[in-house]
């Protein structure tokens, strides 16, 4: 096939085996399947209540089992030919027997919700018929619990009691007691995207198991069922903490202090960088970071650490000591000595996941990291100002199954006086945030104080050579064949076509979301793109139906980077299929807070997990020749008032949490395209801060991609040119806010639209 012939004649040729179409093949819903299974993360199991034996009598109670969430909402949901629910995937695994006239009233209970255009995930628990209830008593004594959770991107959770999310509604409770009260075996299952209430049944002497089965996507019910049958031993840990109520995480007092601004006073601790330092938090929580049961036992012994050149290397033999096949999770923390910098007690710097071990099977792992990894980013000037720095004294290594069980090794990395990693500009300091959390558990005062942003001088020329009138046009796929340099054919187009190609171009095909390029006088073709993150986003009208994979959150508790690199090349063959180009995923933003409605499509609290997470999907999609467009560069942390809130927040916060994950991405894995964020960053809007898209982003990491905005923000255009962010989405036709080119027509040099269109041609050079 010729290059860009997808992108030019939309020939829809199957990829498949034999000629068969690769979208939502089965192999693909295997795939979903599998990552389900490997998510779940099982929470409790008392007495070894689970798995369930062969021709257990189960009875199924909560509208979760046939109201089953996928997914979340937005441009993360995922249009696919079904969605298994629980009672479905029991019923279909033949290994337990159901009482089904209990699971056919939830099912009619609703479908009439679903009738009366109540949405889907956020239907009213109905009350059980009294009949019913002592059917079910008489039919078994194992009662299974279901509840679930829809949220969306557009809007946050309120978490003020009118908006139950993290609670048990009344509806809930009610069902919740009166289960327990009839069954000697009670299991919980919870159908979430994000972080709930978890105390209910980790205290309840009459709950004995609990799964988070999280948003498992179209095959969610299937991998509950192999889980809940033994089919599959549970391997998945959280990438979150369990705290015991909402008003324990530290970010929840000031979530929705004002639409207008949002204060990380917190700083550096968030998550288990919170809960495993300020004094008094540990107690605050139920299930730590990392944490997840098994079925099966192991064992960690021979660990060893040593220092080659600038790495600290780990190995841990881990044996399978029970008696069932299973996985386990290895995490690598370190602790750094106390001195001027403050610093959390531990922070993840490595983890592998060990291959499926038999009974009495055991398997060595290798890991490594920077020694540099370990350091602090200085913003005060404590040691080093405007740099990463390692502070003098001991740093102590932990491994285990869990921030809290992982255990100090015998190994340690000692300075005997400090040392400067890397020596770094100031960027985007904060000028109101006011305070800022210790390790102490103390706030130091921060002083307001003005600004002013650094300006980056544009070295990139441009001469202009436009042919004159009657002369051949240069054609693009002469500079993929040699035949003309890039320079040389940005040459001739003139300011108001460089200004064109800066804007998105309409859909074609079966895009939703626009594309790029469009200049059929030089054979520049128009790539399309496609939302995700959970799979392929294809609106149904077209007929189309994609995989729909578990949502990210799940995926990260897979802890397996290798099964991410495949979900992601899955989903880009799905995306070539259809002759799109760039996917826009993955989503790493941070779980700064369980109320905001867009954690489902994000991986983790950590941004070590997110970054490994979202470069192995990267690293997957693009093998198949796939854009991949990490997203929402950053602090997209909220979705309420999203496009104009102001992210306030330190430079050390801003750099060790929230750009952390993009950063191991953007090194590990280059992605050709990134998407910035509606917010502001410290008085900035994200998409025009050159001091994150050229400072940081480009010049300390050496981003060489495209950057695109977020569709439909309301920065100014010709700041987005000016800070490095090449391209705005959607289509100028899609969009009657803005002209876009007009605004900028005046604004921008010549040499500034230049670099912005050599990126963009860049990428779509890279594109098949």
């Amino acid at each position: 096939m010729e290059k860009w012939a997808r992108i030019k004649y939309q020939p829809c040729l199957p990829l498949g085996d034999n000629g068969s179409k690769i979208t939502g093949c089965q192999k693909h819903i295997a795939l979903s399947r599998e990552a389900a299974g490997e998510g779940i993360v099982l929470l409790k199991n008392n007495d070894k209540t689970l798995p369930l034996a062969k021709g257990t009598k189960v009875a199924i109670f909560g509208k979760a089992q046939i109201d089953y969430v996928k997914g979340g909402g937005g441009s993360g949901d995922v249009h696919s030919a079904y969605v298994r629910n629980i009672y479905e995937g029991l019923k279909l695994s033949e290994k337990v027997e159901i009482f089904d006239a209990l699971s056919l009233f939830y099912q009619e209970q609703v479908l009439a919700a679903y009738k009366n255009g109540e949405q889907p995930g956020m239907l009213r628990e109905p009350a059980i018929p009294e009949e019913l209830l002592a059917k079910a008593r008489a039919f078994t004594d194992t009662a299974i619990i279901t509840i679930n959770r829809y949220s969306s991107e557009f809007w946050d959770r309120k978490g003020d009691g009118s908006d139950p999310y993290f609670e048990l509604s009344l509806g809930e409770k009610e069902m919740v007691a009166s289960v327990c009260d009839s069954f000697a075996n009670v299991i919980v299952l919870l159908n979430t995207g994000a972080m709930i209430d978890t105390v209910w049944f980790e205290v309840s002497d009459k709950i004995s198991a609990a799964v988070m089965i999280w948003q498992g996507g179209m095959e969610g019910g299937s991998a509950t069922a192999d889980i809940l049958t033994g089919a599959v031993t549970p391997s998945g840990k959280l990438v979150d903490t369990c705290a015991r109520t909402l008003g324990d995480y530290p970010t929840t007092e000031g979530f929705h202090q004002s639409p207008d601004y949002v204060k990380y006073t917190e700083d550096i601790f968030v998550g288990y960088r919170y809960f495993e330092t300020i004094p008094g938090a540990q107690e605050k929580v139920v299930y730590p970071f990392g944490y997840g049961l098994s079925y099966t036992e192991f064992e960690m012994d021979r660990i060893r650490a040593s220092v080659v050149g600038e790495k600290i290397f780990v190995s841990v033999t881990v044996k399978n000591t029970g008696t069932y096949c299973g996985k386990e999770v290895v995490q690598v923390y370190y602790g750094a000595p106390e001195g001027k910098i403050t610093k959390p007690r531990r922070v993840l710097c490595a983890f592998q996941k060990t291959k499926l071990l038999s009974p009495g099977e055991e398997e060595t792992l290798y890991m490594q990291f920077d020694i540099d990894a370990m350091a602090s980013y200085d913003d005060m000037g404590s040691i080093e100002k405007s740099a990463y720095v390692m502070e003098r004294g001991r740093y102590r290594i932990f491994v285990g199954g869990n921030v809290r069980d992982a255990k100090e090794i015998d190994f340690v990395y000692e300075l005997s006086e400090n040392k400067i990693c890397k020596k770094c500009t100031e960027y985007l300091r904060p000028t109101c945030l006011g305070k800022r959390l210790l390790a102490s558990g103390e706030f130091l005062a921060v002083p307001d104080g003005a600004y002013t942003p650094k300006v980056f001088e544009n070295t990139y020329h441009c001469e202009t050579k436009i042919p004159a009138e009657g002369e051949e046009k240069k054609q693009l796929i002469d500079v993929w064949e040699g035949k003309v340099s890039l320079d040389d054919f940005i040459a001739q187009l003139t300011d108001f076509e460089m200004l064109e190609l800066l804007v998105g171009q309409r859909n074609t095909g079966v895009s939703n979301t626009g594309g790029m390029g469009n200049k059929p006088a030089y054979g520049i073709p128009s790539p399309m793109t496609i939302d995700g993150p959970a799979g392929v986003r294809i609106n149904p009208s077209t007929g189309v139906r994609t995989t729909a994979f578990p949502v990210a959150t799940m995926l990260a508790c897979t802890w397996n980077t290798d099964l991410l690199e495949r979900i992601g090349a899955a989903g880009a063959l799905e995306a070539k299929e259809n002759n799109l180009s760039m996917w826009l995923t993955p989503a790493l933003n941070i779980h700064r807070s369980p109320l905001c409605g867009r954690n489902f499509e994000y991986y983790s609290e950590d941004p070590f997990v997110a970054g490994k997470m979202a470069a192995a999907m990267v690293r997957g999609i693009q093998s198949q020749k796939i854009v991949a467009t990490p997203k929402h560069f950053a602090c997209n942390n909220k979705e309420t008032n999203r496009k104009e809130s102001n992210s306030v927040l330190s430079e050390r916060a801003l750099r060790e949490i929230y750009l952390k994950g993009f950063e191991i991405c953007v090194k590990e894995s280059a992605p050709k395209l990134i998407m910035t964020a509606y917010n502001l960053i410290n008085d900035v809007r994200a998409s025009e801060s050159a001091e994150l898209l050229t400072g940081i982003l480009r010049e300390e990491w050496g981003f060489r991609g495209l950057i695109t905005t977020d569709w439909h923000n309301t920065a100014e255009k010709s700041a987005e040119v000016r800070a490095g962010n090449d391209i705005r989405m959607p289509s100028r036709a899609n969009d009657g806010k803005h002209d876009y080119i007009d605004t900028i027509s005046v604004k921008n040099t010549r040499n500034e639209l230049a670099i912005c269109v050599k990126r963009l041609l860049e990428l779509i050079l890279w594109l098949e």
